[in-house]
């Protein structure tokens, strides 16, 4: 059995939204309302919806506006307008933001699901050939790193001004959210950028072999040391030194990072000749450095030192609404090759609905760098269909929790109409337990617990509220 469509209408109207949303709950579509445009963009930030059906004329966000904003973060979801004034031009103007059609108030039902389920068959028929409508623009985007979310903007912004200075970084965030890739952004945004960008991960290479990498080395300096050899603070000279995982650093050699950046010289291992750098020192962690600070394991000196202008980076579950975007990335990098193997996909892909519902329900340990995983995995299983199906995924992600649409539990700072709130909660999933069973009020009733005559004495209210 197919999964239903979710769908979203957005009007102002109140009586004729309900009454169209309990029609559309009754011909199985798995409904959700919002009455503005505000609402709407919140609520598609947070979850992929299949339709989307939208008033012209909205209070704020107009209904073209969330159209638009809902194809380009969902490239395969459907918009249909809804006008009163059904001019041509409207018309053409709606479908170019992006809406598969429109239709004029007054209008019957069955006009609009015609609408609907042409517009359905449309997209099936197109699959074949669909393309990738969203484009990254630039100002989602910095050196490479994505999203359009209030704390990645606003990353964005510290991005730019931090670069421009020679400050001393830390960055700090989880496992895979793109440390390296961002100290290597800032870099390139520096007036540095013309010199050498030298990475070293603390924490990938053994301790007695740390100090003469990062140092450097004279001959017979130790077993093996052959000839001098330069470290990598003498390579990035005039460039930018990337110090991952610094809080793996044993405390001698804290000590010694100490005196470099104190004194911006050191000594090569078995030499006492000093020499001096000129470099900008990007260190990042995805430890608790404050609490290694506390428990003497990092030394407290050394991480102000490094602690100049601290950056952090989210998790990717504190920016799900990032993850269409991000998933448009790596389905277009991997279709054009940018894969392992080189091989270029012989058509564009996009990703179903159902299967961009569980990437936004799944939690990410892993953020950015398991997402990326994932849909590299997708694609090599895709077997050259033109979309990424739920059956591609890891099962991990299958089998993630999807969120209920229903409920959005965030206390708005003016408060809410709390019987009201609850009176929305109760109309929606009784819409969802109807579509669910097809109409069927003995097997709805079931699902919520309750008795059928309960059910139906709610439906008489909801009915005579509308």
């Amino acid at each position: 059995m197919a999964e239903p469509f979710h769908l979203l209408i957005v009007e102002d109207e109140a009586p004729l939204r309900e009454v169209i949303a309990e029609q559309l709950a009754d011909r199985g579509f798995l409904v959700e309302q919002a009455g503005t445009g505000e609402q709407a963009l919140e609520r598609l930030s947070a979850f992929a919806f299949d339709i989307l059906i939208a008033d012209l004329h909205l209070p704020g966000v107009d209904g073209s506006t969330v159209v638009e904003s809902a194809v380009a973060l969902y490239p395969d979801l459907i918009g249909i307008i809804i006008t009163g004034y059904g001019t041509v031009k409207t018309a053409v103007e709606a479908i170019k933001r992006g809406a598969a059609d429109f239709i004029t108030k007054p209008f019957q039902f069955e006009s609009l699901m015609h609408v609907l389920n042409t517009a359905l068959e449309q997209r099936r028929l197109k699959s074949e050939n669909a393309y990738l409508r969203s484009q990254l623009e630039e100002r989602y985007r910095f050196e490479g790193i994505i999203g359009r979310s209030r704390i990645m903007r606003d990353l964005f912004h510290l991005l730019e001004t931090v670069a421009a200075t020679s400050s001393t970084i830390l960055i700090t965030g989880e496992t895979g959210t793109g440390k390296e890739l961002v100290a290597r952004a800032i870099h390139h945004n520096s007036l540095r950028r013309s010199q050498r960008f030298v990475a070293i991960n603390c924490s990938a290479i053994p301790e007695t072999l740390l100090e003469a990498e990062m140092f450097g080395h004279v001959r017979g300096a130790f077993t093996g040391a052959i000839a001098n050899r330069p470290g990598r603070l003498e390579q990035a000279n005039r460039g930018t030194l990337f110090l991952d995982e610094v809080g793996t650093m044993s405390t001698a050699l804290q000590m010694k990072l100490l005196r470099v950046l104190q004194e911006r010289e050191f000594e090569r291992v078995g030499d006492t000749h000093m020499v001096r750098v000129d470099m900008r020192v990007i260190a990042a962690t995805n430890s608790d450095l404050t609490k290694m600070v506390a428990d003497g394991r990092f030394r407290e000196d050394l991480f102000y030192r490094l602690n100049v202008i601290p950056i952090h980076l989210p998790a990717l579950r504190e920016r799900k609404e990032d993850i269409p975007l991000l998933v448009q990335h790596f389905l277009q990098k991997y279709a054009l090759g940018g894969g392992p193997s080189g091989a270029p996909a012989s058509k564009p892909l996009t990703v179903s609905q159902q299967a961009m519902r569980k990437l936004m329900a799944y939690g990410w340990p892993g953020n950015v760098r398991q997402l990326e995983n994932a849909l590299e995995r997708a694609v090599a299983l895709s077997g050259g269909r033109s979309q990424i199906e739920l059956s591609d995924l890891p099962p991990e992600i299958q089998k993630a929790d999807e969120p209920s649409v229903a409920q959005d539990l965030a206390l708005p700072t003016g408060g809410i109409d709390f019987s009201e709130f609850i009176r929305k909660i109760e109309r929606d999933l009784i819409s969802q337990s109807l579509a669910r069973t097809g109409g069927n009020k003995v097997q709805a009733a079931r699902l919520l617990n309750l008795k059928r005559t309960t059910l139906v004495e709610k439906l008489k209210r909801f009915k005579e509220e509308s």
